[in-house]
């Protein structure tokens, strides 16, 4: 990398190795303090303006800012060296190729910033699905680096023509060895594009039912009511029946409750009735729904039906609507004398068929 080294040149080249190696621990050790100065002037020229995309911009750009005092101050020392003709285009072109892979990775932070992605959104009028925005922020940071990936290799003088038709080449090999992935890929776009859930809904398979935690281009991943995280496969998860439970627009309670023959007749409708007016007028009930009857006569007593809607569909509030229900029907049937079957076995004696039943034995 250096000239050949001369007991004349030692000391000059060990005093340029010194100054270089100054240069570069300068950078390296005031890299923050002037990353933070500059993103702070930058801010605050940032507020003249009426977007805040520049905000987000400039706060994306702020750890590949300190990076950058660090190449800075290694390019500067090298440089400073006395390097032949070759290794000088060799130090330009690594330094060139550090500041793609700075930008890349700042424009790679500033899409997954989910505030900048909110506000572009809200700024463009348009909205995009809980399970869309993660898919096209990655998608968007794949481009990117896809993007950073061809602008390096240009740099160093690759020619991509030989790469791409590489591919072309193997592409049906490719395609057989990734068919799995393939399916993986399009299953997703059908999930996406279709919209049976998305994130943070709970969902229930014929072979799994929990909240969707996340999409990627592979898998879908759901958390089961047990706490496991599952990952099924697109392609699987597509092609399978699925049922939203949070897309309910309101949630049933359904059940059957048995009384006694005991029972009056005139107290059981009078019963009904009182039912039937307090889910009428309970504010958590759709009263459009309330379905109370005496449905059938079992073995035990008589079973009388029960079915309406709560308006809320969430899991807690609805336990309490019914808590609450179920509590003032047990208060309504003790008002009225109406008793609740329990399973039971009557059994009757006849003394007249009992005296026959002991004495034919005898007799034989």
């Amino acid at each position: 990398m250096l000239e050949n080294i001369t007991p004349e040149t030692a000391m000059p080249l060990l005093r340029l190795l010194s100054i270089a190696l100054v240069i570069f621990l300068f950078f390296v050790l005031l890299r923050k303090i002037l990353a933070d100065k500059l993103i702070k002037l930058l801010l605050k020229l940032s507020k003249k303006t009426t977007t805040h995309f520049d905000d987000y911009l400039i706060k994306a750009f702020e750890v590949p800012l300190q990076l950058f005092f660090i190449f800075l101050g290694l390019y500067l020392a090298l440089t400073y060296l006395p390097l032949k003709p070759g290794q000088d285009l060799f130090v330009h072109k690594l330094f060139r190729s550090s500041l793609i892979v700075l930008l890349i990775m700042g424009f790679y932070r500033l899409v997954g910033n989910d505030l900048f992605c909110r506000d572009m959104e809200t700024r463009l009028s348009i909205h995009l699905d809980k399970i869309l925005f993660p898919f096209l922020s990655k998608a968007c940071k794949v481009i990117i680096v896809l993007l950073g990936v061809a602008i390096i290799a240009s740099e160093w003088d690759y020619d991509l023509n030989g790469f791409i038709a590489g591919l072309g080449i193997g592409g049906l090999a490719i395609a057989l060895a990734a068919q799995s992935t393939l399916a993986n890929l399009f299953g997703g776009l059908v999930i996406i594009t279709d919209k049976p859930f998305s994130i943070g809904d709970w969902i229930q398979t014929p072979s799994l039912e929990g909240m969707v935690e996340d999409i990627n281009f592979r898998s879908t991943r759901i958390r089961t009511f047990a706490d496991a995280l599952v990952t099924v496969p697109n392609s699987t998860l597509a092609n399978e029946a699925i049922t939203n439970w949070s897309r309910m627009g309101r949630r049933r309670i359904r059940f059957n409750l048995k009384v006694t023959y005991s029972s009056s007749r005139e107290n059981l409708q009078k019963c009904l009735e009182k039912i039937r007016t307090m889910l009428a007028e309970h504010p958590d009930i759709v009263k459009e729904t309330i379905k109370v009857y005496l449905d059938s006569f079992a073995e035990n007593g008589y079973e009388l039906l029960f079915y309406f809607f709560t308006k809320t569909t969430k899991w807690d509030e609805y336990l309490r609507v019914k808590e609450d229900v179920n509590f003032k029907i047990a208060e309504i049937l003790q008002e009225s004398g109406v008793t609740i079957a329990l399973p039971s076995t009557s059994i009757y004696f006849d003394p007249q068929l009992e005296s026959i039943s002991i004495s034919n034995p005898q007799e034989q």
